[in-house]
């Protein structure tokens, strides 16, 4: 028998301008179980699921909650229907304790602290949370802050959680105590909706999967009913290979030599404390690391856009054995040694692109500081940047198109594409798929294996342990600013590199000077 349902959508409908983000959406989430939302790159899972929780109203169609027509115009007119949504970038004030957060916004219930830090003992024991309400923001970890929202969302009285790539920054460890979460809120009657592109993840923790294709239902299907590649071809409309083909190293050698590196931030906080390791051409090396441990930090340096305190980065262009000190020289002066380093930054539109400019704008950035010329000449980048749009699909009316009016999966895909394009002999990669549905993913992974198989040394930073262990020949795991371990991707497992990730968490927090 079918477990009663919370939420009916029916015929929704959504449009931006002339892009009709859902159109004639009908779906249903049931009480007592997990409802995974798959779809690619602006297949309009977010905005489905936003118009659900009050950030966008439908432009047709009608929602019912319990049976009852509503009308939600707002994310206070979905707490009050019992509707809550955990975003994937979080809302909480660094400076207040866990107690405070949950607190803010909440009117009607007139608790003080003391009796709202009681209020979260009883939902942690309850669901196998782990939270202490005295604790600050900023003394918390990714899942400890990910686990206060889930909380703040229940202390409202949710009774349909709605979560936006929950694992997304999650260790394997951290990853199955928040499974453990959800079944208990499932087994209390809770209905769970889960947006994902992890299809591992969507098997083992879903009872149903909805699929969504250019914003219309395609189905929804039982999950044990299915699998990986049957959800794949639903999202994609045909087949997809879901392998990562990892060719054996070939004409190895030092391509990039770090020793000692140690970084302290212009706050004062340690980021790195004697980093040692080597990438070599033809290889990928995998980092591995909680969000936070100095990767980003580790890459920068690397680049030239992060001031070191100590050590050595050596770049050994092929037949010099000898190499060049990078450390001191600006990122500038990189480039013109010939050095040919490729950068995707975890920030998209940081420094990686310019929201206000299109696709060849952002294509004609990479090589601006080299041309001798007053008028720079766009042919070329012109011919990049449409390559790019039909090779990785991305979804823009033109190549003009500003870059901040993209989806978030698009603006990556533009940004990964110009990286790679420049055929690097070290290709840095930060969440290079970060945000990207399943096939693009499998396109970007083929990418990088050819840019190894050309002879680039390419260091992947990357969140999916599965992934890591299939794409990289070596993995360097971080831990506190620490390098932990160096595995073999072929051999080790998935458990073991979450240990290294994890077991030096007490001792690695940030120091300090």
């Amino acid at each position: 028998m079918d477990n009663p349902v919370a939420v009916r959508m029916t015929g929704v409908t959504k449009a931006f301008g002339s892009v009709v983000a859902n159109r004639d959406v009908c779906l249903e989430i049931r009480r007592g179980e997990v409802l995974s939302l798959l779809g690619e790159n602006g297949s309009g899972k977010t905005t489905l699921m936003n118009m659900l929780s009050g950030i966008y109203f439908p432009d047709a169609g009608e929602i019912t909650v319990n049976g009852t027509p509503v009308t939600i115009r707002s994310p206070k007119d979905a707490f009050a229907l019992g509707i809550g949504m955990i975003h994937q970038h979080f809302k909480l004030v660094d400076v207040f304790t866990a107690a405070e957060n949950v607190m803010l916004g909440v009117r009607g219930k007139d608790r003080s602290v003391r009796e709202t830090a009681e209020r979260i003992k009883e939902i942690c024991a309850k669901y196998g949370f782990e939270v202490d309400p005295r604790q600050k923001v900023y003394d918390m970890s990714v899942s400890q802050k990910q686990t206060l929202e889930i909380v703040k969302v229940l202390y409202r009285g949710a009774d349909v959680l709605i979560l936006d790539e929950p694992t997304a920054v999650l260790t394997p460890q951290e990853t199955q105590k928040l499974f453990a979460v959800i079944r208990n809120m499932k087994a209390d009657g809770k209905a769970v909706v889960i947006i994902t592109h992890k299809l591992n993840e969507v098997m083992e923790i879903s009872d149903r999967v909805a699929i969504l294709r250019r914003g219309e239902h395609i189905a929804t299907v039982s999950t044990c009913d299915t699998s990986p590649a049957q959800l794949t071809e639903m999202m994609v409309g045909q087949k997809v290979s879901l392998n990562i083909h990892r060719a054996e190293p070939a004409n190895v050698r030092p391509a990039l030599r770090v020793e000692g590196l140690s970084v302290v931030r212009e706050d004062g906080v340690r980021v790195l404390t004697d980093v040692s390791f080597t990438a070599n051409a033809g290889e990928i090396l995998g980092i591995a690391g909680i969000s936070g441990c100095g990767q980003k930090e580790l890459l920068e340096s690397v680049a030239g856009l992060q001031k070191t305190e100590k050590g050595s980065i050596i770049y050994y262009p092929e037949g010099d054995e000898t190499g060049t000190e990078l450390v001191g020289k600006q990122p500038g002066e990189i480039r013109r040694l010939g050095i040919s380093l490729s950068f995707v930054p975890e920030d998209r539109l940081g420094m990686g692109l310019v929201g206000s400019m299109g696709m060849t704008g952002n294509m004609m950035l990479k090589n601006y500081g080299d041309s001798r010329s007053f008028f720079l000449e766009n042919r070329k980048p012109r011919e990049l940047a449409q390559r790019i749009k039909d090779e990785l699909e991305v979804s823009a009316e033109g190549l003009s198109t500003p870059v901040r009016r993209l989806s978030g999966g698009n603006v990556q895909k533009v940004l990964v594409g110009r990286e790679i394009a420049s055929s690097p002999s070290v290709l840095m990669t930060a969440y290079a798929v970060r945000g990207l549905d399943i096939n693009t993913s499998y396109t970007i992974y083929n990418l990088l294996n050819k840019q190894k198989e050309r002879g680039a040394a390419v260091i992947y930073v990357g969140e999916d342990l599965d992934v890591l262990l299939e794409l990289s020949d070596r993995i360097l795991v971080l831990c506190g600013g620490r390098v932990n371990g160096i595995v073999d991707a072929r051999s080790a497992t998935k458990e073991e590199v979450g240990a290294l990730m994890t077991n030096l968490e007490e001792n690695g927090e940030e120091e300090k000077e």
